[in-house]
Formats: structure tokens, sequence, C-alpha cells
């Protein structure tokens, strides 16, 4: 049985096998996994003898099930013996992601005196006397809590704090690889808006900003709004900002690469929850011909029953025509299709009925809203969010450098000024000579990323940033009248 989900690296297995030590042996288990819809990745002699040699065989799978399904493979070949299965993702996991280091030695006596007891005491107190002090005295100047009560984890729903926590170390490792930024899970035990808005204010002195990660909507917008009017310091709510600055990006340069203009296509969006809602209110401050917002209850439209308070101002100020009936219609004669929603919505014949020289970000991870290789054949740019694919939209091109500015200049919040310049930065990484259809948005590990954003975000608190010059574009005055759900 082939699967015909994609392989990936998230789902990487590496079987110890024994087998018989002729000329053939190797390159048959390489065959199976291959027929069996893996990818090989690595494979590693162990140990032999005259009649046996044991390998490690490394691939990626499309899942659990299929990992089973490759392994009961090998296990029918003749002459193989499957001795140990280990999940590689399991293992990197083992024992957590992060640590605490010192950054002082306390090598003896002289040392321990100064950074604790009694020394310690002459901070302390001069901390108390001028509270703006800890910025410059405690690792507040550099430190971000990752906060999130579990209730939207990933694609995997309210799993609850225990079961986010890998999330959040994982969160605060690409802060710290990407930003250099010193970030903490905090993970909590209650989805109450009331208790989380206290706790986060009451450890908030200990931080420099406060990331909120994997909250579930609507509550995540009280809970931002009302921390952004408690605090003085940053709250970013990357599953809406960090979502929207990349997708403004990367659409930014796939526009360029078709040559329209974004105050003339027709943008299809899945998913009206807190990043489609982000993604599209970025949008419209930016002048985008007209929006169509799809979600379960059907097509956003002026008149429609039942909607949110959120739902009622994006139907005002969007879908021009009214248009109420399924996404695969909403899509027909669309530029561009953004998909934040969930897996398997659309097939390659609705892609065939967009536009010419279509978009499509289909970014439900790990399964897309469509198929990617189908996309391929009929638009002319597609992205997904999955790391083993061309043009991947993915959060860590943006939270690491807007925190790391943020920080740099001591910011009391964040702005849709900042999301703007940042959305900006990202796109001007990739220079005319690397633009092209599967280079539209720069790869995670470009170093020259996280410090143009950070410099963007720095400029960005010293002036405003004029977002567009666009006339059709909703100004900041008419997104100040949204729902204070994002920005």
């Amino acid at each position: 049985m082939v699967t015909t989900r994609l392989p990936s690296a998230g789902f990487s297995i590496t079987i110890r096998i024994a087998v018989t030590a002729d000329a053939s042996s190797i390159g048959r288990l390489t065959t199976c996994v291959g027929e069996a819809g893996a990818i090989v990745t690595a494979l590693d002699v162990v140990d032999s003898d005259p009649t046996r040699v044991l390998v490690d065989l490394t691939c990626d799978t499309a899942d659990s099930n299929h990992a089973d399904q490759v392994v009961k493979q090998l296990e029918e070949q003749d002459g193989v013996d499957v001795r140990k299965v280990s999940d590689r993702t399991f293992l990197l996991h083992l024992g957590g992601k992060i640590e605490v280091t010192s950054k002082v030695a306390l090598r003896n006596r002289d040392e321990l005196s100064r950074a604790y007891t009694p020394g310690v005491a002459r901070v302390c107190m001069a901390i108390a006397e001028n509270p703006a002090d800890a910025r410059r005295l405690t690792i507040k100047r550099n430190t971000v809590a990752v906060v999130s009560d579990g209730s939207a984890v990933l694609g995997l729903g309210n799993i609850g704090p225990a079961a986010a926590m890998p999330v959040m170390e994982g969160k605060a490792a690409l802060f710290k690889r990407f930003g250099g930024v010193d970030a903490w899970p905090v993970v909590l035990d209650t989805q109450d808006t009331d208790e989380i808005v206290n706790i986060v204010r009451a450890i908030a002195p200990a931080y420099g900003g406060i990331n909120l990660e994997d909250i579930a909507a609507p509550r995540c917008f009280e809970i931002e709004a009302r921390l952004r009017e408690l605090l003085d310091i940053p709250v970013f709510h990357d599953d809406q900002h960090g979502t929207a600055i990349c997708v403004l990006a990367a659409l930014t340069n796939a526009l360029r690469v078709v040559g329209k203009r974004l105050e003339d296509v027709r943008v299809v969006v899945s998913g009206a929850g807190a990043a489609g809602t982000a993604i599209m209110k970025l949008l419209l401050r930016q002048g985008v011909g007209d929006i169509i917002a799809y979600d379960r209850k059907g097509a956003l439209h002026r008149g429609m029953a039942d909607m949110s308070e959120t739902w009622e101002w994006l139907a005002e100020h969007t879908n021009k025509s009214n248009y109420s009936g399924d996404l695969p219609g909403a899509i027909v004669g669309a530029d561009v299709f953004i998909g934040v929603s969930a897996p398997n919505l659309l097939t390659g014949d609705h892609i065939a009925k967009m536009a010419e020289k279509s978009i499509v970000f289909a970014l439900a991870n790990p399964d897309p809203e469509v198929d990617p290789r189908e996309a391929r054949r009929h638009a002319a740019v597609v992205a997904t969010g999955r790391s083993d694919q061309p043009n991947q939209i993915n959060n860590v091109l943006a939270f690491p450098g807007v925190f790391r500015g943020m920080l740099d200049v001591a910011a009391t919040e964040f702005t849709e000024e900042m999301a703007l310049a940042a959305a900006r930065a990202i796109a001007d990484v990739v220079g005319d000579d690397k633009l092209n259809p599967t280079v539209i948005i720069p790869s995670v590990f470009d170093p020259k990323v996280t410090p143009a954003v950070a410099a963007a975000i720095r400029a960005a608190v010293r002036g405003p940033v004029a977002g567009t010059h666009n006339a059709a574009a909703l100004s900041a005055a008419e997104l100040d009248e949204a729902p204070k759900e994002t920005f």
C-alpha cells in the first residue's frame, strides 16, 4: 500500500535490519521502502559477518500508520530480520529540548558573593529605587514568555498544557537559534480568560515581551487585547501576527513573479479564525482588490446569520459581490488562494478554474488544503507550510526578528506599523536576482532574515512607516473601528 500523503522528516524512522550478506540484499531493502511510498534518507552498515549484514535504514514516512506499513512490508521480505525501530522525532525530544545555562562561572567564593548574597542585595535595592533598571540589570532585557493554555495546539486541537509543552519548548529553541532571544515556556492549567490575563499580568515583570501561542479563538483575541492594555511590554500573538507578516511578505513577491498588483487581485482566504483574520486585515491595510473569506459556515457575506462581531466586520469590508456559495465556487476566477484551515478541501481541478497566473498558499499543516503537486500543475506560484516543499511560509521568518527588534529598543507594544515593516523586510531579502516561482520567500536558515526584520522593527519604533499609497487601502483609522482582535 502506497500512501498518497507526502513523506516528511517529522515522521522519520530508523530501522535496524539484519539481512543476508549477498550482493542484492541492500538494494532490495531500498526498493521495498520506495515501493511503500517512503523516502530513504540514509543507510549505514552497523556490523557484518560472513553471512549477515546489520544496517540502519533511515527513511521519511507520511505519518505513524505509514511508518508501521513500511516496517511491515520490510518484515515480509525473505531474509530480512527487523531488529528495532526508532522514531527519530521522539528521540530528539527525550528529556526536553531546552535548558538553563549560567552566564557567570561561579568558580570561587568571590564570584559567588557578587552573583548572589551579599553582593546581589545592592542590585536589588537599585532596582527597587528605579524599576526601569530591571531591563538593564536582569534577564528582562532579552527574555520572552511563550504562553499557552494548550487549547489550539498546531492542528491537534485542545490537548491541554502538558501536551503543549513540546511545541512551546520548540518555540523557545527557535527564539534562541534565530533571534538570540531567551524564551521560556509558560503553559497554564486553565482556559479561563480572566485567570490567564491575571497570571500573565502577574509574571510580566520578569519578561521583556509576551508571545501568546496556540490559544483558541475567540478567547485569544480578548486575552491579547486585555494584556496590551495592562502591560508596558509588547504582547504578540504569533498565530495571528507572525502568520500575517509572512503571508504578506510571500504574497508581495509572488505578485512580482506573476506581474500583478495587489490592488487588482481577488483573494480567497479559507479559514476566518485567528490567522485568517489577521491576514485579511493586513491585506486590507495594504489595499487588496477584494477578499472572500470562507469558514466552516460558508463564505462570509452581508446578511449571513449567526456571525461573530469580527465576521460581521469582515463581511462589511470584503466580498464586494456578496458571494454566498461554497469554497470551490469562490476560487473560480480568483487570483490568489490562501488556506489557513483544514486539509484536502480542494483538488487540482478546482485550482485549474482560478485566473491565469494564479497563486496558491495552502498552509494547513501537515496536510495542506490542496496537494501541492496537483496545485503546481495549474498555478504559477505555490507555497505551503511544509519544510519539504518549495516556498515554505513559516512564522520563524518573523517572530525572532520581531522580538529581537522590540527588545533592542525596549518597545512597549507591538503595532501594525511593525507588522508592515517586518513583511517588507522579509520580502526584500529575496532580491531580483533570486526571485522565481519556487523562491518567493527566504529560507528560514537565511542569516540575513532576522537582522533585516529586527532593523525594520527598530526603525518602525522610531517613526511611523507608510503602509501604502493605494487609495483603496483601509486606513489605520478604519482598522481601528474593527473589533480589537488583531493589530
